[in-house]
């Protein structure tokens, strides 16, 4: 028992005086400008830091917000695979513990006459019972690294499930505020409708009378087919939008509560430097390289020697009554090296995949960093000239709708005809319609802009798993 004792505190000692081959990780050096492009100031406030309920006012919109976060599939799906990581972490960590177990058995059987020593019975009975111990010495850190890999994977899942949250809220108020566009481009298509109606019905009196010739007649009855053509295309629209949104929510296809469309507002962006921390693809990205440099390790690891240490302690008797007596007690301890000899060259070839997958994740997450640059400067640019064209389509409806004023009271009193009418409705119509995607497209920049900051998940899930 002492010698045992002591080979076990000696393997321990080298145990922990032990260090993991391979380089430890350090966050890559890629050149972050100090602002973004289209940034009008370099303030340190950000949209992104801001609560999604802060964001999304509309109570309507908040509620469609919450249901999805409830019962997404998509969201689900990412959490049962953080779950998957979380499990794998937990079976990596285990490795590096003693390997524990216990046998017991007991046999009768009838032994050879030429084989049975004197005095033994022919038909005997014989019992082990035996605890058994195995445990690799992770001497050159190979099993701390595939532990530290496991656990990157487990860290870069939590941050896929908040992408898929973040891009689930973006999502849900791309959907709502799509359904707020197509409701004014609906509306302002029934308007039109409403006075093609009245103008037909007037240009066909005027028509009996012999003031206007069939043209007039014909021309106003295809501006209303027109009108009417477009409230039908609209309308499907609508209810794709609708379906669409349902199934965000896990819902089948139906009718959905809508409520009040905020006016598009203007947000900071804060610094680049802080999109580092919080976008999680970047950081799911980062941790896909963590994990990946520390395979480079337990690669390194694997061409050197593999160092264990076994022990066992049980008892054996051909007598079963006796097999918890001292005489049958027995016990074991030892420690074995061994080194792969036909197994190098694939040891070699495993560290050389190992390298070019590190190689691959650095690429990638420059990729994803570059990226998300991008799209925070492509919505920055989006919500200012969004705002400006709002603002200029807002203009041109106000003019168009005088000019058509001016013409439905000259018509009525003689002094124009009817396609003056005709053509300021119809001016009228399209600005209506341009002014609703004018709205859409300044309303979805903000939208844009707070998913590509990283902003959407609940402060209750903002820093992670532990």
């Amino acid at each position: 028992m002492k010698a045992r004792r002591r080979c076990i505190v000696s393997a321990s000692a080298l145990l922990l005086g032990a260090c993991a081959l391979g380089p430890d990780y350090m966050r890559p050096e890629l050149p972050v400008p100090q602002q973004y492009r289209s940034q009008t100031d370099a303030v340190a406030t950000s949209l992104g830091d801001d609560d999604w309920r802060t964001v999304y006012t509309e109570p309507a919109l908040q509620s469609l917000v919450e249901s999805a976060l409830l019962a997404n599939l998509d969201l689900r799906i990412a959490a049962a695979r953080v779950e998957q990581a979380r499990a794998q972490l937990g079976s990596a960590g285990l490795r590096q513990l003693p390997g524990l177990a216990a046998e017991g058995g007991v046999e009768r059987g009838q032994s050879s006459e030429y084989a049975r020593a004197a005095g033994q019975p022919r038909i005997g009975e014989s019992g082990t019972l035996r605890l058994s111990l195995a445990w690799e010495l992770d001497f050159w850190g190979r099993l701390r690294r595939l532990s530290e890999a496991a656990r990157a994977d487990w860290l870069a899942s939590a941050q896929a499930e908040r992408a898929v949250r973040v891009s689930l809220v973006a999502n849900v108020a791309t959907a709502y505020y799509s359904l707020c566009a197509l409701d004014e481009r609906v509306n302002a298509a029934r308007s039109s409708t409403q006075t093609r109606e009245a103008f037909l019905k007037l240009t066909r009196a005027q028509f009996q009378r012999g003031v206007v010739s069939g043209l007039d007649v014909a021309s106003a009855e295809a501006q209303l087919a027109a009108a009417q053509v477009s409230i039908e295309d609209l309308s499907r629209q609508y209810e794709q939008t609708e379906n669409a949104l349902a199934v965000l929510l896990a819902q089948n296809p139906q009718p959905l509560p809508r409520g009040t469309c905020a006016a598009p507002q203007s947000a900071p962006a804060g610094l680049p430097s802080t999109l580092m921390e919080r976008r999680p693809d970047l950081l799911q990205a980062e941790q896909a390289l963590v994990a990946a440099n520390a395979r480079v390790g337990a690669a390194k690891a694997a061409l050197f020697p593999t160092l264990s240490l076994t022990g066992a302690f049980g008892a054996l008797s051909t007598d079963v009554s006796e097999l918890l007596t001292g005489p049958a007690e027995t016990w074991s301890v030892g420690v074995g090296l061994l080194q792969p000899l036909l197994d190098a060259d694939r040891s070699a070839y495993q560290l050389d995949l190992a390298q070019a997958r590190k190689r691959e994740a650095l690429l990638l997450y420059e990729k994803t960093v570059r990226t998300a640059l991008r799209e925070v400067a492509d919505a920055l640019v989006a919500q200012r000239r969004n705002a400006d064209v709002l603002s200029a389509q807002q203009a041109q409806v106000d003019a168009l709708q005088r000019a058509e004023d001016i013409a439905q009271a000259r018509y009525r009193a003689g002094y124009s005809s009817y396609f003056d009418v005709i053509n300021a409705d119809r001016d009228l119509f399209a600005a209506k319609q341009a002014r609703a995607q004018a709205w859409l497209g300044a309303q979805l920049a903000i939208v844009d802009l707070y998913r590509a900051l990283g902003g959407g998940w609940d402060a209750a899930v903002a820093d992670g798993p532990p």
